[in-house]
């Protein structure tokens, strides 16, 4: 008699389970069951209860492929009007990014192109980046608001990322980012924006179902922590997760801010003081790599990684695909770049876009790893070793996208 819907046998399964005995928690020569879209067996083939083809009505060998958890792209801006390619070039002439940005480019000249294009158009627009990431074995992707920066356009962006699911077969978890930049109609009036964003943009986006979560960005060009607090007050009020971009040009305290809320993640990182490090570590706060915007800007300080991991500090690993200082749509690149710039493990990258890319999104409990009761979200590649997830540039090895137990065509 049958017991599970589908039984991958005869596979190399990096099941990324802390804590495991092997590296990358690999099992070789494995096997793993999936019924009703969750996973319900997994382990050495020698271990399952009886031959595979009495145990499960799908029945499916790998011939020794390697099978992942479903990648998580867990801090992405993928939803934006226009695009940002000439203030690439001014970079290039020298200019920095907060010099473009307080020239009104930068966040702001996204936000105009967002304005004014329709939900139907940025659908259209985003697709093509939704598929990139997609096609790489990304299964959930977070994506922010942030260009809107009013009532009315910030709930349409957060809209549009919730319309993506019926196109495309993916998880998708959405942050309220208003609190991204100061629009130009507010000039000046800084913590009046604020007192709008937490009385009249964050209420009506947690009364529409429309946020997971809620960000911010504390910084120079951004907004101070005392600014972001009122924010995450209101966020807390409301029972929803905080997270944070912070210290990415500079140190504002942003972290040790979220810290003290226990956001889910703190976001980039460059410029954190080695002293703040604990605090996360003490709040169980993920520190999210983003190499992308890292790469882009030229960045050369790096975030204090050898810290993180004395800490104990969870690490993921994202693209920040955005249309200013990460036009990035490869999670597998991003995971090349935390190794080749950042000295990640590719380990640690891989648990950067699985494990800890979950906990940073508050779903470590449904997806991530390979463990029984977790939904059957898997990435099966044709690679020797996962390793080579990391390693390769440009090369994209998936062979199979599993959602919820089912292949992806």
């Amino acid at each position: 008699m049958t017991t599970w819907d589908t039984i991958w046998t005869n596979a190399q399964l990096a099941t990324l389970i802390a804590g495991a005995s092997t590296p990358y928690g690999l099992i070789e020569y494995g096997a793993l069951a999936s019924k009703d879209g969750k996973i319900t067996w997994v382990g050495a083939i020698k271990d399952l209860p009886g031959p595979a083809d009495t145990l499960a009505r799908t029945v499916v060998d790998l011939n020794g492929a390697l099978v992942t958890p479903g990648l998580i792209d867990c801090h992405t801006h993928l939803v934006y009007g226009g695009n940002r390619a000439r203030e690439f070039e001014e970079r290039l002439h020298g200019k920095s990014y907060a010099e473009i940005a307080r020239a009104g480019g930068g966040i702001l000249s996204t936000v105009r192109a967002t304005r004014d294009a329709s939900e139907d158009a940025l659908v259209e627009n985003t697709l093509p980046r939704l598929d990139s990431l997609i096609n790489e074995g990304v299964t959930t992707i977070e994506i922010k608001s942030g260009y809107g920066l009013d009532c009315d356009n910030e709930l349409k962006m957060l809209r549009v990322a919730r319309r993506l699911v019926e196109h495309r077969t993916i998880n998708i978890k959405t942050t309220l980012l208003a609190a991204h930049a100061l629009p130009s109609e507010y000039k000046g009036r800084a913590d009046d924006y604020i007192t709008l964003v937490c009385e009249e943009i964050l209420p009506a986006a947690h009364a529409a179902n429309l946020v997971d979560a809620v960000d911010g960005f504390c910084e120079t060009i951004g907004f101070t922590t005392a600014q972001i607090e009122r924010v995450f007050e209101k966020a807390t009020t409301l029972g929803l997760n905080v997270k944070l971009h912070a210290e990415q040009l500079s140190d504002q305290g942003g972290a040790k801010l979220a810290a003290r809320y226990h956001a889910l993640s703190a976001d980039h990182l460059e410029y954190l003081a080695v002293g703040d490090v604990q605090a996360l570590a003490e709040a169980n706060t993920v520190a999210v790599m983003l190499p992308g915007a890292f790469y882009a800007l030229q960045e050369t300080k790096v975030p204090p990684i050898d810290a993180f991991r004395k800490a104990g500090v969870d690490m993921a690993v994202a693209t920040d695909c955005n249309p200013g200082s990460s036009p990035l749509t490869s999670l597998l690149l991003a995971m090349n770049m935390a190794a080749t710039q950042f000295r990640m493990t590719p380990e640690e990258a891989l648990s950067g876009v699985t494990r800890h890319a979950a906990t940073a999104l508050g779903i470590g409990d449904e997806t991530g790893t390979l463990a029984i009761g977790k939904t059957a979200d898997l990435a099966i590649w044709s690679t020797e070793h996962p390793s080579e997830l990391t390693y390769n540039i440009g090369f994209n090895p998936l062979k199979t996208r599993i959602f919820a137990g089912v292949a992806q065509p």
